[in-house]
């Protein structure tokens, strides 16, 4: 393969590289700084494969398919700059644990494919989202830390009168018939790579924590002190998202929907993963109408979503504005915040507006295929199709022919001063 030269901005950065050179590293620009994050050129262009298929898979075409995607890149920098702002608010907050969804999530979705051996489930999901299962859980623990910042900072913001909400319950009370459902946690045992001997003093453990459950001593003590599933454990076991009929394997099913809160079960041998399994009962609640105390938070979110994204608009704002934030010259952020200045520094000030293809995979900012947690208000996304592998491609051609110029910012009237933040309530 020829040589090939990449000039990167007013830095004048010259790099030569090899594709098929594993020695060369191959030189990624970037379009802005995010506090300690960076968006980079490469990332942008992924944005607009993954909406020129969404767009396409909706059947648009011809005109129309540009216009979309004049759109969709015009507001692909500050999507990725939202996204940013929302993670990094929620690892900021140490209460704010997601975890357990996380594996909650992902185990749900396991039993609904029925792939019981975890290396083949994790070949599926590199297989349906072109990442690996590491890539895509962590994906997943982004988007579910976004939505729960935007729950605890906007939507639990927004004040709904107990009387709308009342009228709504009663209009449309057929919405809420509830499904047979339990909320659980667990402990694990693992026998994981142990000899029968060490499998047998496993499973006396197991049977010794699930007494002392049984007898009421705290199950979340009882978790962090001796589940070997790590992810669950520091959360007192608890699984989060509740579990209906048809999603937990038949044999646990069988147990739990016939008993009630505050069951705790023997121990469950299993062998995906291999070891002792004990599980407790948080809450199971029974099929049939809800009442409007149980779904009260759930209609004050409905009723809220009208009300929602331009509350999110002005939050989003808010964290712009207190951000290290600094956008290279070519690339705009199309809800940046009035006033604030996010013009890109000399290099002699910050560093270089470039970064290596490994520094982006070590930042745990994975290649993406599948676009970030939607956002109330934003373009609906969807699967990719398949791409060429990037590591094959020079930088100069990561970026589609097709992406227009980018626009610059329009005079828009400023937002309205948004209301103080208070802490949130732990």
């Amino acid at each position: 393969m020829f040589w090939k030269c990449v000039v990167l901005g007013a830095s004048a950065l010259v790099v030569l590289f090899a594709a098929d050179d594993p020695a060369i590293k191959v030189v990624e620009e970037i379009a802005a700084k995010v506090n300690g994050d960076i968006v980079t050129r490469g990332e942008l262009a992924e944005k607009h494969k993954e909406a020129e298929s969404v767009l396409k898979a909706q059947g648009l075409t011809g005109t129309k398919l540009g216009q979309a995607l004049k759109e969709a890149d015009t507001d692909a920098l500050s999507e990725e700059i939202d996204q940013l702002l929302l993670v990094q608010k929620a690892k900021s907050m140490p209460s704010l644990n997601v975890d357990p969804d996380v594996t909650k999530e992902l185990n749900d979705m396991q039993a609904q494919v029925k792939i019981a051996d975890p290396d083949k489930f994790h070949e599926f999901i590199r297989e349906q989202t072109g990442m690996t299962f590491e890539e895509f859980k962590d994906r997943k623990k982004k988007e579910l830390m976004a939505q729960r910042i935007v729950g605890y900072e906007v939507i639990s913001r927004i004040t709904i009168p107990a009387a709308e909400m009342q009228k709504y319950y009663d209009d449309h009370k057929a919405e809420f018939v509830r499904e047979e459902q339990v909320y659980l946690s667990q402990i694990l045992i693992s026998t994981d790579g142990k000899t029968p001997e060490q499998a047998a003093a496993a499973e006396t453990k197991a049977k010794d924590v699930s007494a002392r459950g049984k007898r009421g001593e705290k199950f979340s003590d009882l978790a962090r002190d001796y589940s070997d599933d790590l992810a669950t454990a520091q959360n007192g076991g608890y699984l989060g998202a509740p579990s209906k009929r048809g999603v937990l394997r038949p044999e646990l099913e069988a147990i739990l929907f016939k008993e009630k809160k505050g069951f705790v079960t023997d121990p469950i041998k299993m062998t995906n993963p291999p070891g002792f399994l004990i599980l407790k009962i948080e809450q199971h609640d029974e099929p049939g109408q809800a009442s409007f105390e149980e779904m009260q938070e759930r209609i004050h979110d409905i009723l809220a979503q009208p009300k929602m994204q331009p509350k999110l608009r002005e939050y989003l704002t808010l964290l712009r504005q207190d951000a290290y934030l600094q956008i290279k010259d070519g690339y705009v952020d199309s809800n940046a915040a009035p006033g604030k200045d996010t013009r890109w520094q000399e290099v002699a000030v910050v560093k270089p507006p470039t970064t290596t293809k490994e520094e982006v995979a070590a930042r745990v900012h994975p290649h993406k295929k599948v676009l970030f947690v939607p956002i109330p208000g934003t373009v609906a996304k969807g699967k990719p199709v398949e791409d060429a592998k990037a590591d094959q491609q020079p930088v100069e051609d990561v970026q589609p022919d097709n992406i227009p110029p980018p626009k610059p910012t329009p005079n828009r009237k400023p937002l309205p001063p948004a209301p103080a933040v208070p802490p949130i309530k732990q």
